[in-house]
């Protein structure tokens, strides 16, 4: 009798648990040539439960949870951050989270599988709500803590469960390929981005003149985007932590954007990955898959927002960070000198 193929996947990825028992689902899935959400849909029945595809209902009700642990990541860095869902705003496809902890970009067309997972550990279940893009791979996931309302957690998940049914993984559009330098109409480019009143014009800007982000960055001109050395990101929190400047990182996943906004402390260096482990924030970088970084100027209505912007070898994007601002304020003078030292360090 033929095994069918969950059955030949089940018994492959215990094979390699009993030998990688530390293997993380992200990196079993990409070794067993399969998505992390294929492995997650194995536990159905036992450790995983589907859920309803109303993301607008589960997001608006994580409200009544209590504290939880976000995490967003892509495929070089994760972002982990503590705190409450508050402001929770969706209108399909887009949505927002915007509380003093908790602050998150959604973008729900995106999303195509939800799961309530719960991994059994020695200290007692972890419980969490995981979601997946049509490739099977992972845009977002809300972990409870010792400070959750369980009962509230369990009850929603009751309230969302699905009835399981054949998950349809769909393969990925490959990246877009950049024009060639000559075809940029460079100096539209550069007289769009200094004309900017606000950052969020900058992705209509690049859509207009039919440029890729890393090519406009390297277009553009070095008033307004430097390439640094890869080790520059870094110089830069370490800079932050020194002074206790309050910065911003975003790091996105294909669904979602999170945002930490507020000082970082405690950076530890440990098997090729650079962390932020603070109460709140933790933040993992595997610094080996940093091919580019630019500093980034763009011109708005109260003034020049500085970033430092972080690319793979695919110029797809792993992090950003800014100086912690608001709109109606200026950028912090301290996170501009961050900045000009990082590119003063990288020059000498």
């Amino acid at each position: 009798m033929l095994s069918s193929p969950n059955t030949d996947l089940a018994a492959r990825w215990n094979t390699l648990r009993g030998e990688k028992p530390a293997l993380r689902i992200r990196d079993a899935a990409a070794t067993l040539g399969v998505s992390e959400a294929e492995l997650v849909a194995l536990g159905v029945g036992k450790t995983a439960t589907p859920l309803k595809a109303d993301w607008r209902g589960i997001l608006n009700d994580m409200q009544e949870v209590g504290r939880v642990m976000c995490l967003t990541r892509n495929e070089h860095c994760v972002h982990e951050r503590h705190g409450r869902f508050e402001g929770v705003d969706v209108k399909a496809p887009h949505g927002i989270v915007l509380g003093p902890d908790i602050d998150l970009r959604l973008f729900l067309g995106s999303w195509k599988h939800g799961f309530a997972v719960r991994e059994p550990l020695k200290q007692g279940d972890r419980l969490s709500l995981q979601f997946f893009d049509g490739a099977g791979d992972a845009v977002h996931k809300i972990y409870a803590t010792e400070e959750t309302d369980r009962p509230a957690f369990d009850a929603l998940i009751a309230r969302y469960t699905a009835t399981p049914d054949d998950m349809k993984i769909v393969a990925r559009t490959a990246d877009a390929i950049d024009r060639p330098d000559s075809e940029i109409d460079v100096e539209g480019l550069r007289a769009a981005w200094l004309a900017m009143k606000d950052t969020h014009e900058f992705f209509g800007m690049l859509g207009k003149f039919k440029v890729g982000r890393v090519q406009a960055l390297r277009l553009v001109g070095e008033d307004l985007a430097r390439e640094l050395p890869a080790r520059a990101l870094r110089a830069a929190f370490e800079a932050a932590a020194a002074d206790g400047t309050p910065i911003m990182v975003f790091v996105g996943s294909h669904g979602c954007i999170q945002i930490h906004t507020g000082p970082v402390k405690r950076l530890v260096e440990a098997h090729g990955w650079f962390n932020v482990l603070d109460p709140d924030f933790n933040l993992h970088l595997r610094e080996g898959g940093v091919a580019r970084v630019f500093s980034v100027r763009k011109p708005t209505e109260d003034g020049i927002v500085t970033s430092i912007e972080a690319f793979d070898a695919n110029n797809r994007n792993i992090l950003l960070m800014f100086g912690a601002r608001k709109p109606g304020k200026p950028e912090l003078e301290e996170w501009r000198s961050i900045v000009a030292n990082v590119e003063k360090q990288a020059a000498s």
